[in-house]
């Protein structure tokens, strides 16, 4: 009870954070707007009475309240109206924002390969429309309250029998429920296909894949995927539409027989004389408005149901983060400098939801000033030695200390801000060209000199000058005016990039260079070992790179060779030539390939 209270207080309260003043407004007007059926009731009754009374002034007042009653209602109505959008909108880019800060604020990226994660996500993102409605709907259930409080005051007036009707409604508002916990039920159910389904929509409509799908003729077999998983999540999903129906028709049933009982009982009191002809207008009209006061009812506390499991969804996430951030903190300072280096201590490393370790039994020490290349077959885990010296995961088992401090007790802010990276996967920012630089260092995004400078020691300063508008031209093809790269350029933005920082203590390179050829990687790479002479001798910092071109890592002052996890060879070029072995073979097969 607790957790729904929680999710219920937030989903009440979202609304009002993000547009305060329509969310009053919209609760003002609805209220009134809800309410005046039971006013036109009262007034018809007082029109009626006064009419068989042959009251001319009180007919005349009663004509006037119902003109303006209807008047007011349809002005509360247009507010409404002219509020509820801008207010879902509004609410609606709240939460985005939110989304974004909450999943953007976790340190690590380990929960983007948690499959029960993903299905939340899919879930909340598929139902996050219900929040964007959540004050919308807190209006309606507090006018609906003021509706039923009023119509029982007049229903007593006229007979107190008259106020059992709401009781036979108690069955729907069970069904309504129940009805809707087995829908989201099916959701969760189905997250999974219905996220594969999505993935598949984005995969054949995205340009990336473009080439392929139509080279190998695979479109019609995604198609064919995508709709046989659609086709089961709308079975599943139809059939628990059918199970709340059901409980739904059998409710409706108890409440109809109510409902006859009511006007048998206000027809008797007619003909018996115990009630005026107001009343019998008055109560007709308002047990005719229970009917729907119960649909309103019933579609409140389905509409809570759901609003409340989607904010339960919300605030798993926002507890998921908070506990990440929370793992990640710790009272030790990033260093300024490193006068010892790194030490991995028997880390072990596995990914989440398998039970094969990447890496096992792994001890390496990096010293400081160092570069340090590492080499190995595909899977060999050379990529996720990089992913725990960036902090993306911590090690399954084992330590990592930085002179002698643990990296987990590390802040992960300012162990970060110490370091750089430019990755094989690297990400194409569709922003002005000079930004697309600039967030290597956020600090200096828009500063033109320290991006030149970025430029020049990437040697990417021929991308930037070759584009029309230099670094003010928007990148991409998406845009209007935005200019499309090919893959080797877009590379060297990222290698730019990574070179933001002046004076970083870890500078990674895991495989930066792949879309560029063998003669360009060793240019590249003399410069940076240059680099990397000064920068160790300022502050000791280690430049780790990750490559398959041997003719390149042999700079290198120490060599990494790691096969199934393990370290198998540590060494310089000529020393690991000599103890032959797999570093010896793999250079001499590469050698072969260039001769």
């Amino acid at each position: 009870m607790g957790k729904s209270r929680r999710a219920l207080a937030l989903a009440m309260a979202t609304a009002f954070r993000a547009d305060p003043w329509r969310s009053v407004g919209v609760l003002v007007a609805s209220t009134f707007a809800a309410i005046v059926g039971v006013l036109t009731a009262f007034w018809l009754k007082a029109l009626v009475d006064a009419a068989a009374d042959r009251d001319v002034d009180g007919t005349l007042v009663a004509a006037l309240g119902i003109g303006l009653t209807v008047g007011l209602a349809l002005m509360s109505r247009a507010m409404v109206t002219r509020m509820l959008f801008p207010l879902k909108e509004n609410t609606a880019l709240y939460l985005d924002r939110r989304i974004i800060a909450l999943v953007g604020g976790i340190p690590t990226v380990e929960h983007h390969e948690r499959p029960e994660y993903l299905d939340r996500v899919e879930v909340l993102r598929e139902e996050m429309d219900v929040l964007g409605f959540a004050g919308i709907h807190t209006a309606g259930a507090l006018a609906l309250v003021v509706q039923v409080i009023l119509t029982g005051v007049l229903l007593a007036s006229v007979n107190p029998l008259l106020l059992a009707v709401p009781l036979f409604a108690v069955p729907s508002l069970w069904a309504g429920a129940r009805a809707e916990r087995i829908r989201q039920g099916a959701l969760d159910t189905t997250a999974d296909q219905a996220r594969r389904a999505r993935q598949l929509f984005e995969l054949t409509t995205s340009p990336a894949a473009g080439k392929e799908l139509r080279i190998f003729g695979a479109g019609s077999e995604l198609l064919n995927r995508h709709r046989s998983d659609w086709t089961e999540v709308d079975r599943s999903r139809d059939r628990a539409l059918v199970r709340g129906l059901a409980w739904e028709a059998v409710s409706w049933l108890v409440f109809s027989a109510g409902y006859a009982a009511a006007i048998a009982l206000v027809v008797d009191e007619a003909v018996s004389g115990g009630a005026s002809v107001g009343d019998v207008v008055l109560a007709l009209a308002l047990v005719a408005q229970v009917n729907g006061q119960v649909s309103a009812a019933v579609g409140t506390v389905s509409q809570t149901v759901r609003t409340v499991k989607v904010a339960g969804r919300y605030l798993w996430l926002s507890d998921y983060a908070r506990s990440r951030r929370a793992a990640a903190e710790a009272p030790a300072p990033a260093p300024d400098r490193l006068t010892r280096g790194i030490d991995l201590q028997r880390v072990a490393f596995r990914y989440p939801g398998t039970t094969v370790d990447v890496l096992a039994q792994f001890d390496l020490f990096l010293p400081a000033g160092a570069t340090v290349a590492v080499v190995g077959d595909n899977g060999a885990g050379k990529s996720t030695l990089v992913k725990l010296l960036c902090r993306f995961y911590e090690p399954s088992e084992g330590v990592i200390t930085v002179d002698g401090t643990e990296l987990g007790r590390i802040d992960i802010g300012e162990w970060r801000e110490r370091m750089s990276a430019g990755f094989q996967d690297f990400t194409r920012f569709e922003l002005r060209a000079g930004q697309t630089i600039g967030i290597g260092d956020i600090h200096f995004v828009d500063d033109d000199e320290a991006i030149a400078t970025a430029l020049e020691r990437a040697a990417s300063a021929d991308v930037v000058t070759a584009l029309p508008e230099a670094m003010e031209t928007q990148l991409g093809a998406s845009f209007d005016a935005g200019v499309e790269l090919s893959g080797g350029q877009w590379q060297k933005l990222a290698l730019a990039r990574a070179m933001m920082r002046p004076a970083p203590l870890l500078l990674v390179l895991d495989e930066p260079t792949a879309a560029l050829d063998s003669e360009t990687e060793h240019t590249l790479f003399a410069r940076y070992a240059a680099a990397a002479s000064t920068l160790a001798a300022r502050n000791g910092a280690i430049t780790l790179l990750v490559s398959h071109r041997f003719s390149t890592v042999r700079m290198a002052d120490l060599i990494v060779v790691i096969d199934g996890g393990r370290i198998v060879g540590t060494g310089s070029h000529d020393e690991l030539m000599a103890a032959g072995g797999l570093y010896a073979e793999l250079y001499e097969l590469q050698a072969r390939s260039y001769r």
